[in-house]
């Protein structure tokens, strides 16, 4: 399964996620194509400051038949309850259904090799990469 990451130098959740908060799973809903299962949010503490608190950054993680995508919902100083208020947020508004339509907008975006260019070629295939 594809696996689509939107986050500005992925090496910064390239680890355990800090805190999860689960906003849907087992899902089984349509969304333009796309079996929509499981939809989290993922925190990970960038660095903390005396002043400020914890600087976090927030990802949507939503899971489809066709592919996984995480991408930043948030980042910043938001205090020491920055998931759960977001969740909070999400799901005490219509943003569940912007969240997802982004992320399967996204993740269709990604996943189209119109959007790509070819780097390497090999015997075992093309390489693409997004342009």
């Amino acid at each position: 399964m594809v696996k689509v990451v939107e986050v500005t130098d992925s090496e910064r959740i390239d680890r355990v996620p800090d805190k999860t908060v689960v906003l849907l799973s087992g899902g089984k809903f349509l969304e333009r194509g796309h079996v929509v299962q499981n939809i989290a949010l993922n925190l990970y503490i960038q660095r903390k400051n005396e002043k400020l608190g914890p600087y976090s950054l927030i990802t949507a993680l939503v899971e489809t038949d066709k592919g996984i995508i995480e991408m930043t919902y948030d980042e910043g100083y938001r205090g020491e309850n920055a998931i759960e208020e977001a969740a909070a947020f999400l799901t005490s508004h219509i943003g569940i259904s912007a969240l997802i339509l982004r992320s399967i907008i996204q993740l269709d975006q990604s996943m189209n090799k119109n959007n790509l260019v070819v780097i390497e070629q090999n015997d075992q295939g093309d390489k693409f990469y997004e342009i």
